[in-house]
């Protein structure tokens, strides 16, 4: 059986094809005033014991996910919804192998999501 990671760092280890993507979002989470845990097998970050966003790796993409998105304001057009019909709130901003995410946009998207956190 494969150990399930326990940390962000962890869970990287294990979705190496997006290691420069994860961990360049990783490194902007923590900067944040945010606490890292890992829920449903991938990292979320939550601020005041509220879930704000995940990272998660999948076979042709990787994704940050905000958990309030469909509340955010969204001026890049960044935001997805990846379950039309079944998911309400979650949107998502999505990576491919060869793209590097632009951390400045990506901050302002945060502030944003820890703006709706009551």
């Amino acid at each position: 059986m494969i150990d399930k990671p326990t940390t962000t760092r962890a869970y990287i280890q294990t979705h190496p094809k997006w290691a420069v993507q994860l961990t360049a979002v990783a490194g902007l989470l923590e900067s944040m005033p945010l606490e890292a845990t890992i829920k449903w097998g991938a990292p979320c970050y939550t601020y005041h014991h509220k879930n704000v966003v995940g990272l998660v790796g999948f076979k042709n993409h990787c994704a940050i996910w905000f958990h309030q998105g469909a509340l955010m304001d969204d001026p890049h057009q960044l935001l997805i919804n990846a379950q039309p019909g079944k998911t309400q709130m979650m949107r998502q901003v999505r990576f491919r192998e060869s793209e590097i995410p632009n951390l400045t946009i990506l901050k302002t998207y945060m502030e944003n999501a820890l703006a709706l956190v009551p």
